[in-house]
């Protein structure tokens, strides 16, 4: 009868615990884990709640990933930053399954996407390919923001860093929000950053990602993303088409997008203005590495001829002073050999007497 009640007991605790709409008892695992009351304070000292949307930036050079929380106006503000324990590959984005590259770009992550049972603490797939990388015939899976601090084509976090970050996800989702915006960049996206790898490949891709990063710097509020003429457009009005489609001309912030395409143009002639100094800069190490070279080769090639003059020189001394010994001491008389030394002295003849 003990037992039965025991059960009962634990029976209720389970059930009331899936009525609670988590299947599992407050606290039981890591992905349970609260708020803490430092970061429940940093999200009121913002005008936020931990029920409010989210958005997630991440910077590859600057190993920076951001957390921002939507206030009561609808704009946005910088919640925490964490810094990126470790991520894979180089800058620039992801092409295909295998290359270990972290990838790059505007990704939706859903409650779907988020893993309380990964093998690395805690994670949450960034939606790679998203639809800009499928129209471009890019592959990989299980691209995740994770825990366990090692990486093989993701964003990893400490364990600590990654249990908060999954934590306020969870918070928004619970507060009714269906998803959150990830943008991974490969640094901040001013002119000089983008100017400084302009000898990249992907300086075209990534100064498309520089609209929507513009975007949301100038208004603090995110910005809705799609992708035509095979590149990303944001706050457009109508969907276009299709990825290779045209684009749309109308914009749902017409007055926004205008900013950010006067700042296109400014920081497009910064972007040229360094790019030329860093040419004529790179002309003129060349040009002076060329004639410290052209210098070091003329003094090999003098060093070698006075080398050479004084091994001349030395000679004639030497042949001056063997010719002045020679005629001191041998009177310019023929000068015995070592064959005429040890020559046989002859013998008188014998006497037969």
């Amino acid at each position: 009868m003990k037992f039965f009640f025991i059960f009962k007991f634990f029976t209720l605790l389970v059930i009331s615990g899936f009525l609670a709409g988590c299947g599992l008892v407050e606290g039981a695992g890591k992905h349970l884990q609260p708020l803490s009351g430092a970061i429940k304070s940093k999200i009121s000292n913002i005008g936020s709640t931990p029920s409010e949307a989210m958005l997630i930036r991440l910077f590859k050079e600057e190993n920076v990933l951001e957390v921002w929380k939507q206030k009561s106006n609808g704009t946005y503000a910088l919640l925490k930053s964490y810094e990126i324990c470790a991520w894979s590959g180089q800058l620039g984005p992801k092409f295909k399954e295998g290359d270990r590259q972290a990838p790059e770009g505007f990704y939706t992550v859903t409650p779907g996407r988020m893993n309380p049972n990964s093998s690395y603490y805690l994670s949450f797939n960034t939606g790679f390919p998203n639809k800009f990388d499928r129209a471009h015939g890019r592959t990989g899976t299980d691209l995740m923001v994770h825990g366990d601090c090692s990486s093989r084509g993701c964003y990893s976090m400490t364990d600590e860093s990654i249990a908060e970050i999954y934590a306020l996800g969870r918070e928004s989702f619970r507060g009714g929000q269906r998803s959150f915006q990830l943008q991974l960049y490969p640094f901040r996206m001013s002119a000089k950053n983008l100017a400084k790898h302009y000898k990249s490949p992907h300086v075209e891709f990534w100064q498309n990602l520089k609209i929507g990063y513009d975007a949301f710097e100038i208004s603090k509020t995110l910005p809705s993303w799609d992708v035509c003429e095979g590149r990303y457009i944001f706050n457009a009005k109508n969907p276009p088409a299709s990825a290779f489609g045209a684009c749309p001309t109308q914009s749902t912030k017409p007055e926004l997008m205008a900013q950010v395409m006067a700042k296109q143009q400014t920081d497009l002639a910064e972007f040229n203005k360094l790019v030329a100094t860093y040419e004529d800069d790179a002309t003129k190490r060349i040009a002076l590495a060329e004639k410290r070279e052209l210098e070091k080769k003329q003094a090999a090639e003098r060093t070698a001829a006075l080398n050479a003059a004084i091994n001349e020189q030395t000679l004639g001394i030497s042949n001056a002073v063997g010719g002045f010994f020679g005629g001191l001491f041998g009177g310019g008389q023929k000068v015995a050999t070592p064959a005429d030394i040890i020559a046989p002295i002859p013998m008188p003849p014998p006497n037969r007497n």
